[in-house]
């Protein structure tokens, strides 16, 4: 049988192909436990400021229990990222045995960029305030 005829489960596919998305895959997920952990770190930043302030005797910081919510954001898109990449990448195999060599579109990656760009406009906009104090 050669390469190009299909075998009894679909056409052979290179196996650099299907490393290479795996590849993709394990970045994926690399990027999306980042943002899990930097969620994390991000959230419990708050609650740091708030115990440091109660150790001084003095009111914390106003807005110190925004890190609350960016962090959870953070970590909500992490896991967005994994469950995403992981569904694009069983799609893409899917694809790959039937014989369809159409890529996958790189709608994620410019999702995950936007919505990390829009955060970033935010937390710049938080700090600036805050550190205004307005």
């Amino acid at each position: 049988m050669s390469q190009s005829e299909p075998g009894p489960v679909g056409p052979e596919i290179d196996p650099r192909v299907i490393l290479a998305a795996e590849r993709t895959l394990l970045a994926w997920m690399r990027t999306g436990m980042a943002l899990m952990g930097f969620g994390f770190v991000v959230a419990r930043f708050g609650w740091f400021l708030r115990e440091m302030a109660a150790v001084g005797n003095h009111p914390p910081e106003p807005g110190s229990g925004a890190s609350l919510w960016i962090g959870t954001g953070l970590v909500g898109m992490g896991v967005w990222v994994l469950v995403g990449s992981t569904i694009r990448y069983r799609c893409y195999l899917g694809s790959l045995s039937r014989g369809d060599r159409a890529l996958p579109g790189a709608g994620m990656g410019t999702a995950v960029a936007l919505v990390l760009a829009l955060l970033g406009v935010a937390m710049a906009a938080y700090l600036i305030v805050v550190g205004t104090g307005r």
